[in-house]
């Protein structure tokens, strides 16, 4: 096990923790006893206190139980942006005893049907503004019942900020069977029979890709979604229930479900949520709630302080900025310090770890570093060939051993025992990530043993996008590799041999995948070429056109 980093380790800070043995709801209800009258989530300028979330939560339980017939282990899809109505669904769903599987808002009927029909959810709780995506399902999958909710319903304070028209917008779902409004199936009082779910129950299901095949389902029990839950907290300092955090990174992904949401739930911090990144919004808010805490990903911060306002907004009060999904340009961090005395903390996770395994100690943070194995958590660096670990410094896949880790991918267990391997006796997940370590034990990035593109901190899966887009006519061929963006970091290339006789452009391929496939994913580049490099034994060659287009871009910087 690698020690290295222990001479850098937090002062005063133990090397293990111990989490709770109750479900991740307990820690709400824990909150909300202790500090019933105190903001939990501030929504633009309104604000709701624990002991209100805590209700409502109670109320959205019963009328899933009592109404929708949801029972313990099944799994109810949560498809909204960050709202209060995000945060009271995730909470009721599992003191329903059930599992949440969050999902993308950006995702489209075709992609939505995936994750219905693969995870069995019978009930959605779902946002109006994406509804239409999801109102087609109903019936047709196994899917019967939707809870739709209006953002609108909690602007209940008049607020003079930049609220979108989608938050504003008042409630207008059409009437149809199985659909049900938020503000009646709160209303309807049903409550909630006992709370059985404890430590080892299925608590929630984020899906990630791979190199093949369709999304997949990580399942995760309570308790390894609790140990995130208090870990990261717990890493970055003492936090008070006094501290206030700025909400922007999506709940439904695991760092903000976990870095953000969670953590502040246990803390019985106040949550400032902000649906949609606006720059101003967030500097409005930040300098009005005097937020202390802030995690998000570099391109928001690239955003934030290119504002020309910037200096309008009061953000002294800041005493942690972190983040991950990708790598904070130096100068931005250097900006960040100048401004705030902050310095960036930089963390590694996956969707199979529910958010950090690693994370920069406070008192030694390295930029554009994965940190050290933290709380708990033993990670190697592994030859992917011959399975043994590699000398310190030498490139390898990245292993991780911790509470962190999921329990396997929901009804697969092949990929599940591909994933996992043995290690001095220690049962590791293998990340498919490539790195180093350094000789002070912190963990570098270096490349992807699996193909994926990371566009703003969303992870793209090429084989995912590659076998939507064989659903166009034109489309015979078709290879997606990355591409670099100024903005996004990477985005999202098609490589494409056009079928004899049916003609399209880029920009109807372009239009057409917008229909079809969440924005993140859709090409925003469009190569047609006569022929796709193939192996010997007939395999598109991804490789070799990814080196091709790395190559192409550096020689324009020349």
């Amino acid at each position: 096990m690698n020690t290295l980093h222990y001479a850098h380790w937090p002062a005063g800070m133990p090397r293990a923790i111990t989490t709770p043995d109750t479900s991740v709801y307990a820690n709400l209800q824990v909150s909300a006893l202790r500090y019933a009258n105190k903001p939990g989530i501030i929504f633009y300028d309104t604000v709701l206190t624990y002991a209100q979330i805590h209700e409502q939560v109670l109320a959205l339980a019963g009328y899933l139980q009592k109404v929708c017939g949801v029972q313990r282990g099944d799994r109810v899809l949560l498809d909204m942006q960050n709202s209060p109505q995000f945060i009271i669904s995730y909470y009721a769903i599992m003191r329903a005893d059930a599992m949440v599987v969050p999902v993308n808002p950006m995702l489209m009927t075709d992609e939505l049907e995936h994750y219905i029909e693969d995870s069995g959810a019978k009930v959605a709780l779902a946002s109006q503004e994406i509804f239409s995506r999801i109102a087609p399902l109903i019936g047709k999958t196994c899917l019967t019942h939707v809870v739709a909710a209006a953002y609108s319903d909690y602007l209940i304070a008049p607020t003079e900020l930049n609220v979108p028209d989608f938050v504003r917008a008042p409630y207008a779902v059409p009437t149809m069977e199985g659909v049900t409004p938020w503000k009646q199936a709160l209303a309807a009082g049903h409550a909630p029979g006992p709370h059985e779910a404890g430590p080892d129950d299925r608590a929630c299901m984020p899906y990630t890709s791979g190199t093949t095949g369709k999304p997949k389902g990580c399942v995760h029990t309570h308790r390894s979604v609790m140990f995130n839950a208090v870990a990261s907290p717990t890493w970055s300092g003492p936090m008070a229930p006094d501290h206030v955090t700025l909400a922007v990174l999506p709940f439904f992904h695991v760092t903000g479900m976990q870095s953000v949401m969670n953590a502040m739930i246990y803390t019985g911090g106040a949550i400032v949520v902000l649906p949609r990144w606006d720059r101003d919004a967030a500097g409005q808010l930040i300098t009005r709630y005097k937020v202390t805490t802030w995690t998000l990903i570099p391109t928001m911060m690239i955003d934030f302080l290119s504002n020309p306002r910037l200096g309008e907004y009061d953000i002294s009060k800041l005493q942690r900025v972190s983040g991950g999904g990708a790598a904070m340009p130096a100068a931005i961090a250097q900006k960040l310090l100048q401004l705030t005395g902050q310095t960036y903390m930089e963390g590694y996770g996956l969707s199979e770890t529910m958010a950090a395994s690693h994370v920069n100690p406070p008192n030694r943070m390295k930029q554009q570093c994965l940190g050290v194995p933290y709380l708990n958590v033993d990670a190697r660096i592994v030859d992917p060939v011959t399975l043994k670990e590699v000398p310190q410094g030498e490139n390898g896949e990245i292993w991780i051993h911790g509470p962190q880790v999921f329990q396997g991918y929901w009804n697969d267990p092949k990929k599940t025992a591909e994933a996992f391997a043995e290690l001095d006796g220690k049962r590791f997940f293998r990340s498919g990530d490539l790195g180093y370590m350094d000789e002070e034990g912190f963990f570098f990035f270096t490349d992807r043993l699996k193909r994926m593109i990371n566009a703003s901190g969303f992870k793209v899966w090429p084989a995912e996008v590659e076998s939507m887009m064989y659903q166009h006519p034109a489309v015979q061929e078709c290879c997606i590799i990355a591409a670099r963006d100024p903005y996004r970091g990477e985005t999202v290339k098609a490589v494409i041999v056009k079928r004899p006789g049916v003609d399209a452009s880029a920009e109807d391929i372009t239009k057409w995948a917008q229909e079809k496939m969440a924005a993140y994913k859709v090409p925003k580049i469009v190569e047609f070429v006569d022929a796709l490099p193939k192996s010997a034994t007939g395999k598109v060659m991804w490789r070799s056109l990814q080196e091709k287009e790395m190559a192409a871009q550096e020689a324009a910087k020349v």
